[in-house]
């Protein structure tokens, strides 16, 4: 790999001792996994790859992949929680037990304030088609493409008021300075 990454103040060249590290997932919680299952599986394709459950501290983890038709997974639960956490931007949901029956209880979406957490995001091959999917799912946006000063940038939110932005690649060439 030639390409040494832009240069900053503050960006320092890796070492040997982070070789081979890589982002495996983000991990947002969710009030009601039910919910947030539907919506990721319904709205954006997703697929649990592994659930696991952790009784004794009451809550469940669940990682969710967009996998590729010709992808191979693992069937034994043991050897595929392994690939799980070999993969790359994997999305994990984790449910505290007992949220999803609290009327009033909701996480801070980081978008509010204070500010803090952003969004995760997501691309598309086809934006306009995208956004019309969305509508037809009832999908609540933040901000559709044609809004804004930030073209062609989708925001919309899942069950939870947790931010996705949504782009097609293609479209973003001439982006920033």
């Amino acid at each position: 790999m030639s390409f040494k990454g832009e240069q900053y103040p503050g960006v320092q060249t890796p070492t040997a001792d982070s070789a081979g590290f890589r982002l495996n997932h983000t991990m947002l919680r969710v009030k009601d996994p039910e919910k947030a299952l539907a919506f990721y599986s319904r709205v954006f394709g997703m697929r649990v790859l592994r659930r696991l459950d952790f009784e004794e501290l009451q809550f469940s983890l669940y990682f969710l992949a967009r996998l590729e038709e010709d992808e191979s997974v693992p069937e034994d639960a043991g050897e595929r929680t392994v690939w799980t956490f070999r993969q790359k931007g994997l999305l994990e949901l984790t449910h505290n037990w007992g949220t999803e029956e609290q009327a009033d209880f909701a996480y801070h979406n980081g978008n509010d304030q204070p500010q803090g957490f952003g969004h995760i995001c997501f691309s598309v091959p086809d934006l306009d088609a995208a956004e019309a999917w969305f509508d037809a799912n009832g999908v609540e946006f933040v901000k559709r493409a044609d809004q804004g000063k930030l073209k062609d940038v989708v925001f919309v939110k899942d069950v939870d008021g947790y931010w996705i932005e949504v782009i097609q690649a293609d479209r973003l060439a001439a982006l920033g300075d």
